[in-house]
This record gives C-alpha cells, structure tokens and sequence, in this order.
C-alpha cells in the first residue's frame, strides 16, 4: 500500500479495508472479503474505518460511504432526500458558498444526532404501559418544550451563521 507516514499515523486507531480490481473489499481486521452490508454494520456500530485502493493506497472511503447512501435511497422504503433537495445539493457544487453548505449540513445532521439521543435518554424513564398508552391515543405525542427551545435556539444561531456569512453583521443581528 502506497500510503505516507502521516497517512499511516492518521489511520491508527481506524480499520483498514482494501477494495480490489474486481470490486471485492477485504477487511484487513478480519482477514476477510467483506459486503457494503458488513461495512454499513460498521458505519452503524461507529467503528472508525478508512477504504483504501489496494493498488494504490487511494483514500475510497467517501465514495463508499455515498455507494451506501445510494443503496440506501434507493433499496426500497421512504427515500430521505427529495428530488428537489438533491437538485439542490448539486447546484452548491462549485458554487462559492460549496465548502460552507458541507459544514452547514454536517452541523445541522449533528445536532440532530444530539437532540434524538437526548430524547431517547428522556425516553428510558417512561414504562411500557406508558407506550402502550401512548400507541393507543389518537393525536402524535408533542416534543417536549425543552427540546423546541433548545432546537428554536440552534437554528436561531445557524441562521445567523448563514446569514453573517452572506450578508455581513447586519443580517445575522437581525436573525438572532
């Protein structure tokens, strides 16, 4: 594998698979091939890995990780982006403003990451005839009013990111 010191140095810590010629990925963990399903269970279990070309030590791990995402929209089920939203995402694509909507997107998919583990972690305390009852009620359980405050404050603050970073001082005042 063609790879750096620092190439080497960054990938301590992580798993290494290798995908060859003919399309197979060997995980070098396990000594074995491995499917994009068993790397999917990877990104799942938040083990850290990184795809290499077996030939040339190429870092492959994005277009992996959007392999994934492609089987994913389309293997059937409720798609998560819309036509519009992809169209959308493919117009920043040299646009100026395409390095700050990547970190946007990132930010917005932490925080939400953020906000459902806390609402899981409120969840535990409520029983099974506490589910039960809620299954059973005819109106959708309303979110906490902790978890719209502190969701209405991450977009306020998002908001003026953007539009600090679009228009200036003025404009991200005026959305705080």
């Amino acid at each position: 594998m063609n790879t750096s010191p620092a190439t080497d140095a960054k990938e301590k810590g992580r798993r290494v698979i290798k995908k060859y010629p003919n399309r197979r990925l060997y995980d070098t963990e396990t000594s074995a091939y491995v499917t994009l399903a068993q790397v999917r269970s990877l990104v799942m279990a938040h083990v850290p890995f990184v795809v290499r070309d077996a030939k040339t030590g190429e870092d492959l791990t994005r277009s992996i990780l959007l392999q994934l995402i492609l089987e994913a929209e389309t293997g059937g089920g409720v798609p998560m982006f819309s036509e519009t939203m992809l169209a959308n995402i493919i117009r920043f694509y040299g646009h100026a403003m395409q390095g700050f909507m990547g970190s946007y997107l990132e930010r917005g998919i932490l925080a939400f990451a953020e906000m459902q583990a806390q609402f899981a972690d409120a969840s535990v305390q409520f029983t099974p005839d506490f589910w039960r009852q809620i299954n059973t009620m005819p109106t959708q359980m309303p979110m906490p009013v902790h978890m719209l405050l502190q969701m209405q404050e991450h977009m306020a603050r998002q908001t003026g990111h953007v539009l600090g970073a679009l228009g200036g001082k003025q404009a991200a005042a005026a959305a705080s």
